[in-house]
Parts: C-alpha cells; structure tokens; sequence
C-alpha cells in the first residue's frame, strides 16, 4: 500500500489487507475506511465490529449488492454471490461464517439492516475521511457512484431553513439572521433561488442590514439589492441607492438595472452558479473540510487550466491548506511562458512551500524565480527587463528573506546564508522605494544569519 493520509490530518492506522490488496483503516474516531488497489476509498463501518459484521455478512463477492436494492433484492444477491463462492473457492461457506460470527460474538442483525448501515457509513465518507496519497496529494475515489449531498445543498440548508423561519414570523427570527452575517448570506443566497412576492419586506430588512454592515461580502448585498429592485418600489430607491453607490437614481430605472443584473450575474438557478460560491461560503460557514475536500476534487479534475489553477491555488490557501495550494500552483506555474509570468507564480509557490515548511522546495521555487529574471546567469525575455523596479522585484526579494529567518530558526545554516547571499544581490538590485517598504525585514535576516556565527563564504 502507498503512503496515504486523510485530508483533514486526522489519525489513520491500517489495521489489515485482503488478497486483492486493498487495505482497512482504522480512523482517528473508530470508523473503518477500506481502500482499494485501484485508487477508490469508501468508509465501510462506524467501528470495527460492525466492519467485520459487514466483511463476513455482506461480502465483496456479493457483486450485486449495490445502494436503494429493497430487501428482496438485496437478499436475492447475497444468496447468488454465496452461491458462486461455495462452488467456486468455499465449499464449507455456511459452517465458516456461523464460526466466525458466534467466535468474535457479533450480532445477528437482519442483513437490510446491515445493508443500511454501511451505506449510511459509505455517506459519511466526505468530508472527514477522504483518504490522500500522502506524496502526490491526489485524492482516492468513491467507489461507484454512492449517494452525497451536494455542498450547495449544505452551505444552503441554513439559509433555507432560517428564510422559512423569517417568513412563517417566527419569534427572534429576523434579529437573529440580522445580527449574523454569514447567515444572512446563505437567506439572500436561498431567498434568490426561491423567489416569492410577499418576500419584499423581508427583503428590505435583509438589504438595510447590509447597508449598514457593509461586509467585504458585496456579492450578497448585490444580490439583495437585485432582488429589492425588481419589485421597482419608489418608496425603496434611497435604500437602492445605499447599496448600490448611487447608480439607482429613480423606481423605472431600478427596474431595468436590476433586470440586467439579474439575467447577466444573479438569476434563480443555483447550478448556475460558481463552484467557489459555495466553497467560499462553506469557508464562512467554518465548514472547513467540506470545503477543502471540494477543492482537491476540483484540482484532481483540472487539466491544463491557468486560470482555474490560480483561483484553486489562492482558495486553499485562505484556507489555510498550504500543501494543496503548491500542488496547484506548481501546475499553474508549468504553464507560464513568459518571464514574467514565470518568476511572479514562482515567488507565489515559494512563499507556499514556506508556509507548509518544505524549505528545499521554497529554494528551488526561489531559483526558478531568479532564473526568470536573468539572476542565475540564463538570458531574460523582454518582459522581465523592469522587474527590479516594478513590484516583483520587491516580492521575490521578500520570499529570499523570509527564507532566510525560517531557515535560521530550522537550523538549516547553509540555506541560510546561500539564501541570503541572494538577498544581497536583490537589495542592491530593488528600487529604493521597495527596498524601504520591507522595513526590518532585511535587518532581521542580516542578524539572524550573523548570529550563526563564521560558516563557509
């Protein structure tokens, strides 16, 4: 078995293999998860009792149990695929099972019972326990095509349920979504696709709100502000105007501009919308996992993609997953072709491998930085010929410095001062101005390499 990790970090022990060299894990909460030799994984059982119940009652053999079989169905699969193993390799099939079960003490449950159980197990694999390979960070996939809830479908269900308290009058309701405003994102996110004409009170409480929040969240406070708009009130033009930074000026024009709005950016189908809609709000919601294991499925889809590759890279590292944003960005940076392009994701990437703490790899991204700036000797394109007095100078030489403290503090001396010796070239190489806004970052690298006393020049 390959070396394999949950995405969530937490325990994993393989406890056992099968002949066809799969291999059961114990997870950190006593579930069991089975992981197969062709790359799929599935959560089999909340413990590891109800996983040797399932192995010696429902076995893998039983090819046609398969999820939603009635309990005729199912029963009719076990005694074919049963049938085929006591001709073919268990003879004494029958005698072995009612030893093993009466030997290890395990329940006799009805077999739909049972059969419900792993399923219910097998839906529960996402978000917590999607098992990774722990070199390439590729996730391992479901097997078939077991039945999961959608993350739009998760990161709605608050703002569903709360909309339907909101208008059913439900004592605290309104308060409570006005006082939350990641609540109060997922009611307008929910009152958008579920539209109804009594809404607009409701409508103009949750718009005010965000007028006077005015959270880095526009989207919502736009969308608010849309569907107020439609209902081309005049008494709603100044509340209009707030949101909007003046471009409603009267009922008619409301209208047409949210209209427009609506058809080119809002609309009422949710699948419509941005798979990183739901990611960022999922974020929000401090639905963490849910979000990160949204991620690594897209990114194992991507192909050579620039433009998803970055938004892939910057979403998982705000969320904190440093590792799978280098594997994203090191995809996006094999596909730059110019020089610019080239050292700017570099220094990106090195700046990631610094915060998952693989210093060696934050070196080489700093190389291929330099290298696309005509520091490590190779010839520049036209493209990188002001980069010392533009911001990318300022940036790549900010990464060599942080390099340097972080290696310092590792113990990593000759990376230090190899590190360093670069950041000498690149401060005489900066403009003044960027020079200056690194404050005491050069100082503090300076210091922190003299500190570890005379060593190789």
């Amino acid at each position: 078995m390959e070396d394999v990790r949950l995405a969530s970090g937490a325990p994993l022990e393989p406890v056992a293999g099968d002949d066809t060299g799969g291999t059961y894990f114990v997870c950190g909460d006593g579930a069991v998860l089975y992981a197969s030799s062709e790359g799929e994984a599935v959560l089999i059982a909340d413990s590891v009792t109800e996983a040797l119940e399932t192995i010696i009652r429902l076995p893998r053999w039983c090819e046609g149990i398969r999820p939603g079989l009635d309990e005729e169905q199912l029963l009719a699969a076990v005694r074919e695929g049963d049938e085929e193993a006591r001709e073919q390799f268990a003879p004494e099939l029958d005698a072995r099972r009612a030893a093993l079960l009466s030997g290890l003490g395990l329940p006799d449950r009805p077999l739909f019972e049972l059969a419900a159980m792993a399923e219910s197990a097998a839906r529960r694999t996402e978000p917590d326990h999607v098992l990774l390979n722990a070199h390439e960070l590729g996730a391992y996939r479901l097997p078939g095509d077991p039945p999961r809830r959608s993350l739009r479908d998760v990161v709605l269900a608050p703002g569903r349920e709360a909309l339907e308290r909101m208008r059913s009058g439900e004592p605290g309701s309104w308060e409570e979504v006005g006082a939350d405003a990641v609540l109060r994102a997922g009611v307008i996110r929910a009152a958008q696709y579920d539209r109804r004409a009594d809404d607009l009170p409701l409508l103009c409480f949750l718009l005010e709100r965000e007028n006077t929040e005015r959270t880095d969240w526009f989207h919502e406070r736009l969308s608010a502000a849309v569907l107020v708009g439609l209902h081309g009130r005049t008494e709603d033009v100044q509340l209009l105007r707030e949101a909007t930074g003046g471009w409603v000026t009267d009922a008619e024009g409301a209208v047409s501009r949210a209209r427009k709005e609506d058809e080119e950016c809002h609309g009422q189908d949710p699948a419509a919308e941005s798979e990183f809609t739901w990611i960022e709000l999922a974020r929000r919601q401090g639905r963490t996992e849910h979000a990160r294991v949204a991620l690594i499925r897209m990114l194992d889809d991507t192909g050579p993609d620039a433009e998803r590759l970055r938004e892939l890279s910057r979403a998982l590292e705000r969320l904190g997953d440093h590792a799978q944003a280098a594997r994203a960005q090191s995809d996006l940076l094999s596909l730059q072709d110019t020089g610019w392009d080239r050292a700017a994701e570099a220094h990106v990437l090195a700046r990631l491998e610094l915060r998952k703490g693989d210093l060696g790899a934050a070196r080489r991204a700093l190389e291929r930085a330099r290298t696309a700036v005509g520091l490590d000797g190779a010839a520049p394109d036209a493209t990188v010929s002001e980069w010392h007095r533009r911001g990318l100078g300022r940036m790549i030489t900010q990464q060599h410095l942080e390099l340097v403290i972080t290696a310092v503090e590792a113990g990593e001396a000759d990376l230090a001062r190899e590190t360093m010796r670069h950041g000498k070239v690149l401060l005489k190489s900066i403009a003044d101005g960027f020079r200056s806004s690194l404050g005491d970052l050069p100082a503090r690298a300076t210091w922190a390499v003299a500190r570890l006393g005379r060593g190789p020049s």
